[in-house]
């Protein structure tokens, strides 16, 4: 029996005139059948830590910082794997013959997703739905991807759906905030240490390409 993996990805600072300086895509993954068992643990710490609403990196603050601490503790114990495409937007040429932003888009999501799917097994592909045109950026996705063999799902869903979701949200954006230089949130700055304690890296620079479990690509367009 083929193995299936769910796929759970978001995207940061990722608009064209949105004047921030990366673009971010991201995705967390897990062996569907262990699923169940995440969902229940990440529950059970919510509970612990009596914390209420969505895990999102904005969220983050000295009142909740033991609930993203263990949380993030969690991940890194567990075969939950982080993958995500940083883009200089400075290093974008606008003014290339035939330029379209939308393709450049679709072109870092094949980045992100393409050599890392093994077509020997299948998998659930989750977006979060953002705007009204999630029908044709499905549709254009799975073109560019061209792996349907492999591909059993690809749906969007809204992030409240899926703590997986929520996950590549906080890993996404404390890498988003790291990068612009920011460190007014103690609890941010905090949880940024302990990534990089678990990772062994800079969270400024490319993993190699076989780091499975953090994988880290920032793509030099120059």
């Amino acid at each position: 029996m083929s193995k299936t993996f769910n796929i759970y990805c978001d995207e940061s600072t990722h608009l064209q005139h949105d004047g921030m300086p990366f673009m971010i895509i991201a995705y967390v993954s897990t062996g569907y059948n262990q699923l169940k068992l995440h969902n229940e643990h990440i529950k059970m710490l919510k509970a612990k830590h009596k914390f209420k609403g969505e895990i999102k990196w904005s969220g983050v603050s000295k009142s909740q910082y033991s609930f993203y601490a263990d949380l993030l503790e969690y991940f890194f114990a567990t075969d939950i794997k982080f993958r995500a495409v940083i883009v200089d937007k400075t290093q974008i040429n606008e003014t290339r013959e035939n330029f379209k932003y939308s393709d450049f888009y679709f072109q870092m999501y094949y980045q992100l997703l393409y050599h890392k799917i093994n077509p020997d097994y299948m998998h659930n592909i989750y977006l979060d739905i953002k705007d009204t045109c999630s029908q044709s950026k499905l549709q254009k996705l799975s073109d560019i991807l061209n792996l349907s063999k492999a591909i059993r799902n690809l749906q969007f869903i809204k992030s409240h759906e899926s703590y997986l979701m929520q996950v590549a949200d906080l890993i996404m954006g404390a890498i988003n905030y790291h990068l612009r230089g920011l460190n007014t949130v103690t609890a941010k700055t905090d949880l940024i240490k302990k990534i990089e304690s678990h990772t062994k890296i800079e969270l400024t620079q490319s993993t190699p390409k076989s780091a499975d479990k953090f994988n880290l690509f920032f793509i030099d367009l120059k």
